[in-house]
C-alpha cells in the first residue's frame, strides 16, 4: 500500500529528462515535481512535456510540489500553481501553511492561512486536485498537534498533510507524531538527517523508517477504502549526489518491505 518515489528537488541540478532517467533507473515508481526549477508555476507547456515524459518512462506523477504559502503568498499566484498542476496531471498540490511558526503567528495571520487554504482548496477541488501541507518548522504545521489543529480549523476532507521526521526529534517522539496524524497523512518525505540537517544515508535511521512504514501501512489500511497507495518520496540524498540514488532507493525498498 505504498508507492515509492522521489521529490524532483532531490535532483534539482538535473534537467527533467535526466531526473526521469535516474528515477526509472533506480527502480522507483513516481515523482513529485517541484515548482522551483523543473515545473515553474504557470508554464503549462513545460508541465505537459514533463507529464508526457514521466508517463512514457513508466512512472507516475505523484504530486506538484509548490512553494505557495497560504495566507502569505499573493492569492493570484495560486492560479498559476493550479494550472501547472492540472497540466502536469498531478492529483495533489503541496502547499505551505504560512511562513511563521505556530507560537509566532498572530491570530489574524492564522485566520489568513485558514481562509486562504479553504479558498485554494475549493479552486483545486473544481479541477479534481487535492491539497496537502508541507510538514515543516516555521509554519503552522510545526508539529503533529499543531497540524491537527490547523486541519480541524480548515475543515475540508480534501486538505491533508505530509509527514517527515522533524529536525533533531528522537525516533520515539517523531513516531508519536506520525501516529497522531494517522489517516490525515497524504504523503511522506523520506530522508535521514542527524544531528540537525546533517544528511546521512537512509540506513543511518533504519529503525525509525522501518517503524514508520509499519505505522503508515496500518493507518492507510484504516482510511483508504479504495486501496490507493501512500506515496513515500525520497527528498534528500547525502551531498545531493545523484550517483547515490540507486543505493538510497534500494534501502527505501528494503525498509518498505514490512
Amino acid at each position: 500500500m505504498t508507492r515509492l518515489g522521489i521529490c524532483s528537488v532531490t535532483l534539482r541540478r538535473l534537467a527533467p529528462d535526466r531526473v526521469i532517467a535516474a528515477v526509472a533507473g533506480a527502480g522507483l515508481e513516481c515523482v513529485e515535481w517541484g515548482g522551483d526549477v523543473h515545473v515553474p508555476p504557470g508554464d503549462e507547456d513545460t508541465a505537459r512535456r514533463v507529464r508526457d515524459a514521466t508517463v512514457d518512462a513508466g512512472l507516475a506523477v505523484a504530486s506538484y510540489g509548490s512553494y505557495y504559502r497560504a495566507g502569505r503568498s499573493d492569492p493570484e499566484e495560486f492560479d498559476a500553481v493550479l494550472r501547472s498542476a492540472v497540466a502536469l496531471g498531478a492529483p495533489r498540490i503541496r502547499i505551505w501553511a504560512g511562513a511563521t511558526g505556530t507560537e509566532e503567528t498572530p491570530p489574524e495571520g492564522r485566520r489568513a492561512v485558514v481562509e486562504d487554504t479553504r479558498r485554494a482548496a475549493a479552486l483545486a477541488a473544481d479541477a479534481g486536485v487535492e491539497l496537502a501541507y508541507e510538514f515543516h518548522r516555521n509554519t503552522l504545521t510545526d508539529g503533529a498537534d499543531h497540524t491537527l489543529r490547523l486541519l480541524e480549523e480548515v475543515d475540508r476532507p480534501d486538505v491533508a498533510t505530509y509527514w517527515q521526521p522533524p529536525v533533531d526529534m528522537p525516533d520515539a517522539e517523531a513516531l508519536k507524531g506520525l501516529d497522531a496524524l494517522g489517516g490525515r497523512i497524504a504523503a511522506v518525505h523520506a530522508f535521514s538527517w542527524w544531528p540537525g540537517t546533517t544528511r546521512l544515508p537512509l540506513t543511518a535511521r533504519a529503525p525509525l523508517w522501518r517503524s514508520a512504514f509499519e505505522r503508515l501501512l496500518t493507518h492507510r489500511a484504516a482510511v483508504s477504502a479504495d486501496g490507493s497507495p501512500l506515496d513515500v518520496l525520497l527528498e534528500f540524498v547525502p551531498d545531493d549526489d545523484e550517483r547515490l540514488l540507486p543505493r538510497e532507493a534500494a534501502t527505501l525498498r528494503a525498509l518498505a518491505a514490512v
